[in-house]
């Protein structure tokens, strides 16, 4: 793999430059100008702080690993934290089932070392139509009752709050999908870093990696060397193997969220999916009514179809420095260099749709973000040896939260990427 224009040297790299100690710094997981040491050896160098960044650096430290994390920020603040939190793991293609399940072991060990909010409410599928009806139907048939519940129209407008509320849509009945679980983005990410600085990991923040390759990680404050390198880039691939990038067809995926305020009906651990959603996870797509169900879409919501919608909404609970509320969302655009603009119309309806499933007559947006993730159209997950010690991973679908402890186990036991 391409190194970068910085060589193995570690000239102009001094003693008292090193990383800040990450037992003594104030914030652990945010240490600025932490500077790799000259020569710095690990068992497991990570690039990348994101959630599958940080959940390999987890696993490997549970194996006894020394790990060193670099990333070019001074704290989590990609994807990782922009997204809902909802780590769907029913929903997902059927070939990724067994990953799902090593994935909430990791999820619910990590809670449990970190200290972070991580729940298993199940996520709730409010159906508006015999043909969305339909689709709950032969899901639960080809996935059993243990997975996937359905629910009467009474019991569905309970789980999402709305239950007599006027402004919410009549329902034909729903689907609970108990498996899945709640962590708060924000909350849990940060959370997990602080943790693994505790434990010992090293961290380099605000660090840019230029080039990887056998075991050498150039990077803006010197040369970083350890027994194995994984390389979890996220949609920054492009700008850190440009040539993998294209092969892989990885671009970025832009998303419209935003933050309403939760009011008291609305259950603290919501997870909802709706009709558009079951056209897009793949475990649910595949049914065979879901093809009728794009159809009637398009004529029943060309707006959110036009968006490229999948309109789902997840609570997350206040903590120190963050209101909590509603997560609402979101619109999907594609590009290989995207705009920053939120296009406001878009944003609008979305909270609007949302909103209305929720019974929340007056939504109040607190925020709204543009979210963004690698996308490919050709795969759901890039990983990558191109030496005996690197590995490049990075999740090209909305659903690396969820899969994100199950990759890092398949990554660091040489596994190769399940055709999904």
């Amino acid at each position: 793999m391409d190194r970068g224009d910085g060589g193995p040297d570690t000239e102009g790299v001094t003693d008292t430059d090193r990383d800040t100690d990450p037992a003594t710094s104030s914030d652990p997981a945010r240490t600025p100008g932490a500077r790799p040491a000259p020569g710095a050896t690990a068992d497991l160098v990570v690039v990348g702080a994101g959630v599958l960044g940080l959940a390999t650096a987890w696993q490997a430290h549970r194996e006894g690993r020394t790990v060193h994390v670099i990333d070019r920020s001074d704290r989590p603040v990609g994807a990782s934290v922009q997204n809902f939190g909802h780590a769907c793991f029913t929903a997902q293609a059927d070939a990724v089932q067994d990953l799902a399940r090593v994935s909430a072991a990791g999820w619910t060990r990590a809670a449990a070392d970190a200290g972070f909010r991580a729940r298993r409410p199940g996520t709730v599928i409010p159906a508006v139509t015999p043909v969305e009806m339909q689709v709950i139907e032969e899901f639960r048939a080809h996935r059993g009752p243990e997975e996937v519940r359905v629910l009467d129209a009474a019991e569905t407008a309970r789980l999402t709050g709305a239950a007599g509320s006027a402004d919410a849509p009549a329902l034909t009945g729903g689907a609970h999908l108990p498996r899945d679980m709640r962590v708060n983005p924000r909350e849990a990410v940060p959370a997990l870093a602080r943790w693994l600085a505790r434990q010992g990991v090293r961290f380099s923040w605000s660090t840019a990696v230029h080039g990887v390759g056998d075991g050498v990680v150039d990077t803006s404050r010197g040369t970083v060397r350890g027994a194995e390198v994984v390389v979890c880039p996220g949609h920054s691939l492009r700008d850190l193997l440009p040539d993998l990038a294209v092969d892989a067809g990885v671009r970025t995926c832009t998303l419209t969220m935003a933050l309403i305020a939760r009011p008291d009906h609305t259950p603290v651990d919501l997870a909802m999916l709706t009709g558009t959603s079951m056209t897009r996870y793949d475990g649910i797509a595949a049914m065979p009514a879901a093809a009728t169900l794009r159809g009637e879409l398009a004529a029943r919501e060309p707006e959110l179809r036009g968006c490229d919608a999948n309109l789902m909404a997840t609570a997350v609970p206040p903590t120190p420095g963050h209101p909590g509320g509603v997560i609402v969302g979101d619109s999907h655009g594609y590009d290989t260099s995207p705009e920053p603009f939120i296009d406001a119309p878009t944003s609008d309806l979305l909270v609007d749709r949302a909103a209305r499933y929720l019974g929340i007559r007056r939504p109040v947006v607190l925020q709204r973000w543009q979210g963004r993730y690698a996308d490919s159209p050709s795969r759901n997950l890039v990983l990558h040896r191109p030496d005996a010690r690197t590995t490049v991973a990075v999740v090209t679908s909305g659903i690396g939260m969820t899969l994100s402890f199950g990759i890092a186990d398949l990554v660091l036991g040489g596994g190769e990427a399940p055709a999904f």
